[in-house]
């Protein structure tokens, strides 16, 4: 049977879009009861959205907004790089250094220096984990940092060399922290809950690159290292540049000597120097 030219066609949805519903509602006469916060839509509300009992639709919302938005990029796969915030590329460290006036200062200053050389090889794996060619409308081996400056930058920027997106995960904090220049504008995301950053700094990641850092990389490292170690997340190569950095600030060896840590634990990650030595383990790992 054909379809008789006076029946109507069918909707495409039968009830107005949100975005529809929202516009509505502002084009409402103003009176007592339209004025009152109780009228308001509840997802327009911000003093609702804010209150402490929806804690719970934050959280979900905070998981759910960057995974659809890399979901519709393709991003299927990533390679997270971690460290600090606080080592800038070579030439800016030694003009701190110069600029040091007391011997505490200069001692930092010259430590910042002996570090600072792995700003390049963080942009140029980022570099090369950016080049691999898409596969069937999917980008793999994305590069993502937690979005701000040193490494994370290098990171980003190296991204940037190849012509290539990648992923700044940056968070709310006290002394605002930016997004660096070279994270792609569409994949820039502000996290309020560590939580769900760290969360999402790890569902795609098949490779943790993890750079000298403080409090904050060092979490997120031995959150990693625990997630493989439970078997809560795969093992992926977890790569630790600059072995005398890690060596000086964390006694590995101890662990297992004390018997807190299993001696076959000291496998799940590597020391690297060179985004050379890094780029082999992964293209073995990866047969890339």
């Amino acid at each position: 049977m054909t379809d008789s030219p006076h029946r109507p066609s069918k909707p495409s949805r039968v009830f107005p879009t949100a975005s529809q519903d929202a516009g509505f509602a502002c084009q409402v006469e103003e009176t007592a009861q339209t004025s009152h916060p109780s009228y308001r839509l509840a997802f327009l509300d911000n003093d609702f959205m804010l209150r402490e009992e929806l804690r719970p639709v934050r959280l979900q919302l905070e998981l759910l907004k960057p995974e659809m938005v890399l979901q519709e990029h393709g991003i299927a796969s990533t390679v997270v790089f971690y460290g600090s915030a606080r080592v800038p590329e070579p030439g800016d460290a030694e003009a701190k250094l110069a600029a040091a006036t007391t011997d505490w200062e200069r001692r930092v200053a010259a430590r910042i220096v002996e570090k600072s050389h792995y700003y390049g090889q963080a942009r140029e794996l980022a570099r090369r984990c950016s080049s691999l060619p898409q596969r069937n409308g999917e980008r793999h081996f994305v590069v993502v940092s937690g979005g701000g400056p040193s490494f994370m930058e290098a990171a980003n920027r190296g991204a940037w060399d190849a012509g290539a997106p990648s992923v700044g995960l940056n968070i709310v904090l006290e002394h605002e922290q930016y997004p660096n220049p070279f994270v792609t504008p569409a994949l820039s995301f502000q996290f309020h809950y560590f939580a769900l950053r760290k969360m999402h700094f790890l569902m795609r990641a098949r490779a943790v690159v993890v750079f000298p850092g403080g409090f904050g990389t060092l979490d997120e490292l031995f959150e990693t290292l625990t997630l493989i170690q439970t078997g809560k997340m795969a093992p992926v190569p977890v790569l630790l540049f600059g072995r005398t950095f890690w060596d000086r600030i964390v006694n590995f060896e101890a662990l297992a000597e004390e018997g807190t840590i299993s001696p076959g634990d000291l496998d799940l990650f590597r020391f690297v120097e060179t985004a050379d030595e890094a780029w082999d383990i992964l293209g073995t790992h990866y047969d890339l």
